[in-house]
């Protein structure tokens, strides 16, 4: 029998859904411990209490098939089990890791999944039972001599009964396995919608226990009360009844306790079914029972977290963005206003409100972009795992390393980078980090090291990936370049080390000798500079034949509202991200010369290549006789940007552009100005790399 309707049985499941994948991510990082540290009784025991917790919430939920997996999960994490065959169920605990996420997925969408048929072979095997035997719960004897309520409690439910209050005393029957301060919280947590809890006896913290006594005041039905009480995985029996007897002075156990005397209103419900729904999960499976002297205030426990749908948060950002475009709107307006009537006092009024409104709104959309940024530990904890599976799989020793995973990303740019940083690990264990014996020969450690390591440089964040393996061959990966047509014998005379590298990023180059399931088909790496240059970002490599090699990919914060320098070019107006601007110097055109095709300016001691807009479309009239230069930096590179005149800085929220409004790479996004106008905000990283190389005596340009 449900007691939800359908509406809360889809809340209770997302919920379900959010609480589940975190568990496994846990099972995940734990069950890697667990393989090198099998006699850690303390990670035993919390790798039992994430199995037992994903048994319970997935009972609760209605999906019985993950719960009993759980369950016969369960039966491999005894301690005598684990003493005896540690390595060999930290091996099953990964695999049915696996399985639980696939199961998972496929109950997202909507799918009856089944259990895999060999890992519960393995688990049964590893257990000593047969493929048909499968260890049922023994249910604990509600004898009312088990439980006596102190004083306190007993003033308590006098106090209740004297006020005319309906009490009710629910004896249950605990699962041996359950802690008992789970138990309790989760009975907790299921009675406080439907009344006051008065008492709790038999909630020994860190113990399991056989029963557990509570009295409710409520006016609700017994019927009711016993229906929520059971929670698969947690009781396996609940017998409820009204609290009649006498306590106008302290009572002995025998008078207070109705079970010692049941009369018709008691309900008893035996042993429960596994997948018997009607009851939302509690958020923590090791949350402890703390009571306090107050009745009504020892039912509650504070969380200082809740969940929010990513959605949601968008949404938010994105009417703080109407807020700054409304903002310029009323910029504008005011210095009109100030222009005409500048001795007005309504001028100085209205510009100390406009500052006053400026700050708060700074403020609500720094609040709103600090809900946006997580942990780039949301990512790194999915690698290990990774590591540890491709380094059997390659037959290679791998220690893999963390650091900065506390480094605060926008959640958007966080999930994009998840493939491919994927391809850059993957590339490294099958390519990079070389076998023991090679390692040995060379008079390296047998054991490899990779790093993932996060941290912030101005306004955005780095991420490097880095290996102590063979390094990149810079003169083999050129001629794999010139034989696969993606660069002519002579444009290699005049590559740089970083040009070169850059290589390994074109489509379909590889410098693998053999294509593997894992990676060589030179796919990877192109993926890895396409969608970082779609997050406005940068990725730069660092090699050495021999030492290893560092992957450094460099994005933005945040790509929703940004401080950028406009300008006009054959007035037209664009505008650069101010983080990327180094500087703004001013030149003549004699001072421009043209090396292999290229425009150059010296500047001080560097040679600067320069990139020109205006050679890219129409354009009329004479030249200015004075012209500035923007100097931009993307990742290691430098070039500069000749704009015909200077607008100023501007808080922009960036717009996404439609391909069939803009069809050119060059341009990122568009924003609005206070006066209506539309500046396009330009593609730093696509000017650099394309611009700064394009021969513009072949280029035709109209007239």
């Amino acid at each position: 029998m449900s007691f939800m309707s359908d509406d809360q049985v889809a809340e209770l499941r997302s919920l379900f859904f959010e609480g589940a994948s975190e568990l496994v991510d846990s099972l995940n990082e734990d069950g890697l411990q667990f393989e090198r540290t099998p006699d850690d009784v303390e990670l035993q025991q919390r790798v039992r209490r994430t199995v037992h917790t994903l048994k319970g919430d997935a009972a609760a939920a209605g999906f019985s098939e993950l719960s009993d997996l759980a369950h016969e999960l369960e039966d491999i994490l005894s301690a005598k089990a684990l003493s005896v065959e540690g390595t060999r169920i930290a091996e099953l605990v990964l695999h049915a890791a696996d399985a639980f996420g696939e199961m998972l997925a496929i109950y997202r969408n909507g799918g009856s999944p089944s259990a895999p048929k060999a890992l519960r072979e393995a688990i049964r095997v590893c257990v000593g039972k047969s493929a048909d035997t499968v260890m049922a719960p023994a249910s604990p004897s509600l004898s009312p001599e088990t439980f006596s309520w102190n004083e306190y409690e007993q003033l308590i439910l006098a106090d209740a009964l004297e006020q005319g209050r309906s009490v009710l005393s629910a004896t249950l029957g605990i699962d041996p396995s359950c802690p008992a301060a789970v138990a309790a919280q989760m009975v907790k947590n299921v009675l406080q919608p439907a009344g006051t809890v008065l008492a709790i006896a038999g909630d020994k913290p860190g113990e399991p226990i056989g029963i557990l006594r509570v009295a409710v005041a409520t006016d609700r039905a017994a019927q009711f009360i016993a229906g929520i009480c059971r929670i698969p995985a947690v009781t396996t029996s609940v017998r409820v009844e009204n609290a009649t007897a006498p306590v106008s002075a302290p009572l002995s156990p025998a008078a207070l306790d109705p079970v010692a005397a049941p009369d018709q209103s008691a309900t008893h419900i035996p042993e429960l079914e596994s997948g018997d729904g009607g009851v939302t999960p509690s958020g923590s499976a090791d949350q402890t029972d703390e009571k306090s002297p107050d009745p009504q205030v020892r039912t509650f426990s504070r969380d200082n977290t809740m969940r929010v749908d990513a959605s949601r948060i968008d949404e938010a950002l994105n009417l703080v963005g109407e807020l700054i475009i409304g903002k310029s709107m009323l910029m504008q307006s005011l210095n009109e206003f100030e222009t005409r009537f500048a001795k007005d006092p309504l001028a100085t009024r209205f510009s100390d409100a406009m500052a006053f409104q400026s700050r708060v709104l700074s403020d609500l959309q720094k609040s709103v972009m600090k809900i946006r940024m997580v942990p780039v530990d949301q990512l790194f904890r999915r690698f290990p795992r990774m590591v540890r599976d491709l380094a059997k799989t390659c037959e290679k020793d791998c220690q893999f390393q963390i650091t900065g995973e506390d480094t605060d990303l926008d959640k958007g740019i966080l999930d994009s980078l998840a493939e491919p940083l994927s391809h850059l690990v993957r590339n490294a264990i099958d390519h990079g980090i070389e076998s023991p014996e090679e390692r040995a020969a060379q008079g390296k450690p047998r054991t490899g090291t990779l790093r993932l390591s996060a941290y912030h440089q101005g306004n955005h964040i780095v991420i490097e990936c880095s290996d102590d393996g063979r390094g990149i061959n810079r003169q083999k990966l050129v001629d794999k370049a010139i034989a696969n047509g993606v660069i002519t014998l002579e444009d290699s005379q005049f590559l740089g080390e970083s040009e070169a590298l850059a290589l390994i990023f074109r489509p379909g180059l590889s410098t693998a000798e053999h294509v593997t399931r894992i990676s060589g088909r030179g796919v990877g790496m192109d993926v890895v500079k396409t969608v970082t240059e779609q997050l406005k970002g940068s990725v730069h490599i660092e090699s050495q034949v021999g030492k290893g090699t560092t992957f450094r990919i460099k994005v933005p914060l945040t790509l929703a509202i940004i401080n950028a320098l406009m300008f006009c070019v054959s007035d037209r107006l664009y505008a650069v991200p101010l983080a990327s601007v180094l500087e703004i110097a001013r030149a003549y055109p004699s001072e421009v010369h043209r090396v292999d095709q290229h425009e150059v300016l010296q500047l001080r001691e560097e040679v600067l290549t320069l990139v020109r807009l205006d050679r890219l479309h129409a354009r009329s009239g004479p030249r200015p006789p004075k012209f500035f230069v923007v100097v931009i930096s993307f990742g290691e590179r430098k070039f500069g940007l000749i704009v015909d005149r200077l607008i100023g800085e501007e808080e922009m929220v960036i717009k996404a552009l439609d391909d069939h409004l803009v069809a050119t790479e060059y341009v990122s996004g568009a924003s609005i100005l206070g006066d209506g106008s539309v500046v396009l905000i330009l593609n730093i990283q696509a000017l650099g790399s394309k611009l700064s190389k394009v021969d513009f005596s072949r280029l035709e340009v109209s007239a």
